[in-house]
């Protein structure tokens, strides 16, 4: 049995959202593929108002705890998904990476984080379409 591959998303607090790709990566790749996600600057809790629109997904985040993102993640991970943390998000050969753009939803309405966590869904069921269908 081949393993399964493992993606990380990071982003500097670890709040917004980096804990939306990595619930819906759960959520779309279920068993078949290990998920992380960390901060370069932790927030002490995560965003309120993504905590909501995930809700309204069906999907309870609001026990999860922002964290900071190891060496070790990153030498794990087959796939690294970058979110504006810029220069302080590490880099190791080998590993592929992506940098989605996207807005912060810190400060913003839920209407606004709704359109974050749309966009953020699209992204991750995309890219786990083709993570997943790469033989290993």
């Amino acid at each position: 049995m081949a393993p399964k591959p493992t993606v990380l998303f990071l982003c500097v607090h670890n709040a917004g959202r980096s804990q939306m790709a990595a619930a819906f990566a759960r959520r779309i790749g279920g068993d078949r593929v290990a998920v992380l996600s960390g901060g370069s600057e932790p927030a002490a809790a995560l965003n309120p108002a993504v905590v909501a629109a995930m809700a309204e997904r069906g999907i309870d985040i609001a026990g999860e705890v922002p964290r900071r993102w190891q060496d070790e993640d990153v030498r794990t991970a087959d796939v690294v998904v970058t979110m504006g943390c810029g220069d302080t998000c590490p880099y190791y050969p080998g590993r592929r990476y992506e940098d989605w753009e996207l807005d912060d939803p810190k400060g913003q309405p839920i209407e606004v984080v709704r359109g974050i966590r749309d966009d953020i869904e699209r992204r991750v069921a995309s890219l786990l379409d083709e993570v997943l269908a790469r033989p290993r």
